[in-house]
């Protein structure tokens, strides 16, 4: 997928893998002369579990989670290398690398700049909506790679109330985020409100993963979860934040109202029946995450965690309340 590197000298340990990424991207970018990039375009832009990736001017190396599944993983690339996906996927620096860093395996691709997080108005609320429902819509193709994976949105809301429970079991919001979890899990979806075929999904989809490219185009990244299944869980991280309060109602609209103009197959006359499964499942994610990563750190809640585990506590007392009493 990206141009071969020449290893140069020791293979990296963990605690070596921002350093190597920084020589693989200005490998890439230099192709053998001086580097004479600014100090301020070689950084790490994310150090987290599942992922490291390292600016190196124009460049960013990518080193990918720990035990990633090397066959779902190259079909996920060869789906953003697809020329049909080009408007919509941020594409790799093309040619035939194998890199690994820490056994991890390494992509590079081009640096294009984020969605300013200071300036909230501004944020591509529209172009985001549209990208996504241009990806629903693309038949999937039938890649080099092999079949596309499953997308990995519901399992990545499992995952995270597993790591809540060894991190954080013994705390006191744990129970609340669970009995949440529950009106998921313990709810079927109802004959009539799923996706009625498997669509190409990007599977973690929020404004982090926007950059523009070279033309100032906006474009979706990191394909880590992308695969097919039932696009209403793209749409389901701003619905969670928009029925917690944390979105403006507006911007909702916006949102929404793009993605349905953009002929998107999430949503029909009553979105919210689409939507309320996938949104509960993003509150209980981000609301468990939030336990852990606290609980982690030896840390309060923040604000904004504190509402997630509030709203997790209406969505539980709003599913698992009794019906009211027949009138006489």
């Amino acid at each position: 997928m990206d141009a071969e590197i020449p290893h140069q000298g020791p293979r990296p340990s963990d605690a070596d893998v921002p350093g190597e990424l920084a020589r693989i991207a200005g490998a890439a970018v230099h192709s053998g002369a001086d580097c004479r990039c600014d100090p301020g375009e070689i950084r790490v832009l994310a150090d987290r579990e599942d992922g490291t990736v390292v600016r190196h001017g124009g460049v960013v190396a990518k080193a990918h989670a720990p035990g990633i599944d090397d066959g779902p993983h190259t079909a996920r690339l060869a789906l953003a290398a697809d020329p049909d996906l080009g408007r919509i996927l941020l594409p790799p620096v093309p040619g035939p690398r194998r890199e690994r860093v820490a056994g991890r395996p390494v992509t590079v691709w081009p640096y294009g700049p984020p969605v300013d997080p200071a300036d909230p108005d501004a944020a591509p609320w529209e172009e985001a909506a549209r990208l996504l429902a241009l990806l629903h819509r693309t038949p999937p193709p039938a890649g080099p790679a092999g079949p596309l994976p499953a997308m990995r949105a519901p399992e990545k809301a499992a995952l995270a109330v597993g790591r809540m429970l060894r991190t954080a079991g013994h705390h006191p919001a744990t129970a609340t985020v669970l009995a949440a979890w529950r009106t998921v899990t313990a709810t079927p979806v109802a004959p009539g409100t799923g996706a009625t075929r498997a669509y190409l999904c990007h599977g973690d989809f929020h404004l982090g993963q926007l950059v523009r490219d070279f033309r100032g185009d906006w474009l979706l990244i990191d394909v880590d979860d992308a695969g097919l299944g039932d696009p209403a869980w793209d749409l389901a991280r701003p619905a969670a934040w928009f029925a917690a309060g944390l979105l403006p109602a507006g911007v909702w609209s916006r949102f929404l109202g793009a993605y349905e103009a953009a002929g998107g197959p999430a949503c029909g006359a009553d979105p919210w029946a689409r939507l309320d499964r996938p949104a509960r499942a993003l509150t209980v994610q981000t609301a468990a995450l939030a336990l852990a990563k606290s609980t982690a750190e030896g840390r309060e809640l923040d604000e904004v965690e504190g509402v997630m585990i509030d709203t997790c506590a209406r969505i539980a007392d709003t599913r698992t309340a009794p019906a009211p009493a027949a009138s006489p």
